[in-house]
């Protein structure tokens, strides 16, 4: 890290290295569980579902990305193993073993929930102490809250049309 950069987190590092690992394991997790939902799905609404999951495991990565980029920019390593992911997750990982849309989407709406809760904790914690780390898990909560809504709202859409089915 460049020692400008480093003077100007006001915070302890290593704690901040340990919430911002925690948050990349959580991440490749989330990618995965939407990634391979999208491989499986099944059921109404498929193509639709399959599509926004892919969407959403690409934003999952490169949130892991940029995760990983600030890790190293405050002198850290990111998790190097996904054996760690378990231990260091604040969010569960769902395998998607029930294929079916509806349960597929479920699954992903309580992750996004998880994701939501996570950075806007980390949100606070950085908020006076870390300006560019702040800055960066602004953006993440934004997609996170965008992708809740997706997902709701698609929900929402195979509700209304197995309903009238």
């Amino acid at each position: 890290m460049g020692t400008k950069g480093r003077e100007i987190v006001k915070m302890d590092v290593e704690h901040l290295l340990l919430l911002l690992n925690k948050a990349y394991s959580d991440e490749w997790f989330a990618y995965y569980q939407y990634w391979l939902g999208a491989k499986v799905a099944k059921g109404p609404m498929k193509e639709g579902v399959m599509a926004e999951l892919l969407q959403h495991a690409g934003d999952e990565l490169r949130h892991a990305d940029m995760v990983a980029q600030r890790i190293i920019q405050l002198g850290g390593s990111p998790v190097e193993s996904p054996k760690q992911w378990y231990e260091m997750a604040n969010c569960s990982y769902d395998p998607p073993s029930d294929p079916y849309v509806r349960v597929l989407l479920e699954q992903n709406i309580k992750g996004e929930q998880c994701a939501i809760q996570t950075y806007n904790a980390l949100l606070a914690e950085t908020k006076e102490g870390d300006p560019v780390t702040y800055n960066m898990v602004l953006q993440i909560l934004q997609d996170e809250v965008m992708h809740e809504e997706d997902l709701q709202a698609l929900l929402e859409d195979l509700d209304l049309m197995t309903s009238r089915g």
